[in-house]
């Protein structure tokens, strides 16, 4: 087979591709892409055995069909220090020898053939599948908002990855390594369909990075996997078994005090002071009242301390409270608003944080647990 291509082009396509390779593989054979011509249109695949991602591209020229296996690795950083301009691949089809050419240079390879690579096996079992539509936009802020909770426990497999619950009317993004959750509902999406499913932290990176450019994906899901598709890609990916916990049940519902703050004058002062903390445990005190938030930290250990005092709005009971320096800098980097509201109860409850103003529509809540704090 033979062909003609952008440089450029082909490089963009194998680089998106090559984020679901492993670095590390069982079967040599998924070290390669697996390259087939068919008409006009180029595919180029790549597979880790539990996922696998295609991207079609549009040839400029082409003769005969076929597919060949070229080494991942070595092929994206030849393209990647090529010239952007034109380029003709030939495949020799008795001998696999791969000739690569434009004006002013010549590589040549071998490859091995296709019908070596593995086939992604769908799943038959379980229910019918479920297909809806959604705005890319909207599956990545989903992915963007939940993604820094996920579980990296290993005892907690169903933890690691992100929960996507599909109603008719919205679309529940959901997760939470115990100390922390989130809840993102998206209802400006109605999928008509009803699903769930737990996307594991690697697919839900691949998605964020490779389908960032596309408009609308299609989703196919079925029991213990899901093939999501764009004019430029096709991803099936595999999901993690087992029962998600009721994460409805986990938010409490009495409390009262309702604390307002700038988000970046809060996550600043908790930055600076986080400095202080203790290296295990990592606690950062707070002493909240009506007009100011004191924070303080220290270190008994270096003879260290911190101390700053944030302005905020706050309706309740004077509050002492403790959380995790390195969880509440998560939660504020991820809340975009200029204010943040915090829901609390008193210092054994967790704290419920919104941000002030959020897109029609939708509904983002995170909960942290807090920390003992025996004196201020």
């Amino acid at each position: 087979m033979k062909f003609t291509v952008s440089s450029k082009t082909l490089y963009n396509a194998t680089s998106a591709v090559s984020k679901v390779i492993n670095s590390k593989n069982a079967l040599m054979i998924l070290d390669n892409f697996l390259i087939t011509l068919s008409g006009d249109t180029l595919t180029i695949t790549g597979s880790d055995q539990e996922n696998a991602l295609t991207a079609r591209i549009k040839v400029s020229s082409s003769e005969g069909e076929g597919s060949i296996c070229l080494g991942a690795r070595r092929l994206v950083e030849l393209l990647k220090e090529l010239p952007d301009q034109g380029m003709e691949v030939v495949v020799a089809e008795d001998t696999l020898e791969v000739q690569m050419s434009y004006p002013s240079g010549h590589y040549s390879f071998v490859g091995i053939s296709g019908d070596q690579y593995p086939q992604f096996t769908k799943d038959g079992e379980g229910p019918e599948p479920v297909s809806f539509s959604i705005a890319t936009e909207q599956l990545i802020a989903g992915i963007d908002n939940a993604g820094f909770a996920v579980s990296t426990d290993e005892y907690r497999q169903i933890m690691q990855g992100v929960l996507m619950d599909v109603k008719p009317e919205n679309i529940t993004f959901v997760a939470t390594d115990t100390r922390k959750l989130v809840r993102y509902i998206d209802s400006r999406t109605a999928p008509g369909v009803t699903g769930s499913c737990v996307i594991p932290s690697k697919p839900a990176n691949v998605l964020k990075n490779v389908f960032a450019k596309e408009e609308t994906l299609n989703i196919t899901m079925n029991s213990r996997s899901a093939v999501i598709e764009s004019d430029n890609f096709t991803f099936q990916c595999t999901f993690l078994n087992g029962n998600y916990p009721d994460y409805n049940r986990v938010f409490p519902r009495n409390n009262t005090n309702v604390l307002t703050v700038d988000r970046l004058a809060l996550l600043n002062a908790v930055r600076r002071v986080g400095l202080f903390v203790e290296v295990e445990g990592g606690l950062e005190k707070f002493r909240i009242t009506s007009e100011k938030i004191l924070l303080k930290s220290n270190d008994p250990s270096l003879c260290t301390s911190a101390r700053e005092q944030v302005p905020c709005s706050y309706s309740g009971t004077d509050l002492t409270i403790g959380f995790s320096a390195s969880y509440l800098m998560e939660i504020l980097n991820t809340l975009k608003d200029e204010e943040v509201i915090v829901n609390l109860g008193d210092a054994s409850r967790p704290g419920v944080f919104r941000p002030g103003k959020e897109p029609d529509n939708t509904e983002l809540v995170m909960l942290l647990m807090p920390m003992t704090v025996s004196e201020f």
